[in-house]
């Protein structure tokens, strides 16, 4: 399954719980300390970072293929 993430940055304060989730590293700390896709090719959709999020950052949009 492939999957979209996006990212809200205004929201995002850098905690770096979506990232400790994440199974598959998609996902990085950037220099300006907010979150960002590192690996989107390694995305499992599986919506942990979502999840996680305590401050509704990131959404996984989760696409099926047909």
């Amino acid at each position: 399954m492939k999957s979209e993430i996006t990212i809200k940055s205004v929201r995002c304060k850098g905690c770096g719980i979506c990232v400790a989730f994440c199974p598959k590293k998609v996902l990085g700390i950037n220099l300006l300390g907010k979150v960002q896709v590192v690996d989107s090719e390694a995305c499992i959709a599986c919506g942990q970072c979502e999840l996680r999020c305590p401050d509704y950052a990131i959404f996984v949009d989760k696409k099926v293929e047909l």
